[in-house]
């Protein structure tokens, strides 16, 4: 039976023998390759830094931190992000001891729009961040989300987990404010298995997430240099005594560093990122071509040569014809995965029933998409006969019904 998945992970020969040069140096935990791999990232993305951690959760929250030290945010500050998103963007605001305020989406992309943020920044009092998520690699309006943080004096972070490569006015995404948050989960458009990183221009907060990231040590080197005998920070307090860095503390941090396995990985797909960017790209092209006679029953995906797409998103426009569940259903019976569109976080997650009252009614289209959309693979490895496979099926499972 053909099986379809919304993501996959295949090694060949090159990334096998990869992984087999790590185990063979005994260096698991990060060294060099984590290096390698922040200082080819922030060349990708257009950055001066990249600090990686162990997942998109942890590049989230270390980002998060490092705004609160950098710019003062006391606890219970607010953030306007979107309520449509995994729902790591969210937790990841409530471990940090801030007020996520939601702000409903564009009906097409997805993101949260400038136009809502605006109505929000009326009524709310006390925000610090605007944290815009580029869902299913789709860009928000940047200029003008970064002109309305101006004019209200708010710090801008992206949520670009999902958007790996795509463009905005030529600038990939993650690269647009004071920081971008990326994770490499292996459904991603860069698959490292579990990774994340985070991406600045700014120095200070580039300090400050190297040692957020490892217990609040007083290192701050991109490169560790003590087994050659330099080290920066040892030089710079040598009025101590016995003074080691790594075993001093300046900060309350986590434990978000990454093994040298993650980063390889990640280096061997970052080589390939224009051909996956490509190669989704016209997937999307390709199901949207093919799926555009169910128009009036299904909103397919906005398609744009610059989106490098997570995966592919279908919204139910006529639930009378054919609810989610049942399509998801027959698709899942023919082999084909499906997952549903993460959900409007403060009026259908469980974990957040408590904001349940406060956004009844008003975030409709968030709320529609959650309960009427869903995403099926878009991914690099699928073939022309998998493509035309998907296409089949739904013909199959509409014929009858249109």
């Amino acid at each position: 039976m053909t099986r379809i998945n919304v993501g996959e992970l295949k090694l060949g020969a090159e990334e096998k023998k990869a992984l087999g040069e790590v185990i063979d140096s005994g260096r698991l935990s990060e060294g060099r390759r984590t290096f390698d791999f922040e200082k080819a990232w922030a060349q990708y993305i257009g950055t001066r830094y990249a600090v990686t951690v162990n997942s998109g959760t942890s590049a989230l929250i270390a980002g998060i931190t490092a705004l609160k030290l950098k710019y003062g945010i006391k606890d219970g500050a607010k953030v306007i992000t979107t309520p449509l998103t995994f729902i790591a963007t969210v937790n990841a605001i409530m471990h940090c001891r801030l007020i996520p305020v939601f702000v409903d989406v564009d009906v097409d992309t997805y993101v949260i729009t400038p136009e809502n943020i605006r109505k929000a920044l009326v009524k709310e009092k006390n925000v610090a961040i605007i944290l815009p998520v580029h869902l299913m690699g789709y860009p928000a309006d940047m200029d003008e989300i970064n002109r309305i943080a101006k004019e209200y004096r708010l710090v801008v972070m992206e949520d670009a987990a999902q958007a790996h490569g795509s463009l905005y006015k030529g600038k990939r995404l993650g690269s647009l404010s004071e920081l971008g948050a990326f994770s490499f989960y292996i459904a991603h458009n860069i698959q490292a298995g579990e990774m994340g990183a985070v991406n600045t221009d700014n120095a200070d907060i580039f300090k400050l997430l190297k040692k957020i990231k490892a217990h609040g040590r007083m290192c701050e080197c991109g490169v560790c240099t003590r087994s050659s005998g330099v080290c920066p920070p040892l030089d710079k307090y040598t009025g101590k005594e016995d003074f080691d860095p790594r075993f001093y503390h300046d900060m309350i941090g986590f434990n978000f560093k990454v093994m040298e396995f993650q980063a390889t990985l990640g280096l061997m797909h970052l080589k390939k990122a224009d051909s996956i960017f490509k190669k989704r790209n016209a997937n999307v092209k390709y199901l949207n071509e093919g799926l555009a006679h169910f128009g009036d029953i299904l909103q397919l995906p906005r398609y744009s040569s610059d989106v490098s797409y997570l995966a592919y998103p279908v919204l139910i426009k006529d639930t009378e014809t054919i609810s989610r569940l049942q399509l998801r259903r027959d698709l899942e019976k023919e082999g084909i995965e499906t997952r549903p569109l993460f959900g409007c976080i403060p009026t259908q997650q469980p974990a957040y029933n408590f904001l349940k009252k406060e956004y009844k009614d008003r975030l409709p289209i968030a709320e529609n998409a959650g309960k009427n959309g869903f995403y099926i693979g878009c991914h690099q490895y699928l073939t022309r006969s998998d493509l035309a496979f998907i296409i089949s099926t739904f013909h199959k499972i509409f014929k009858g019904r249109t």
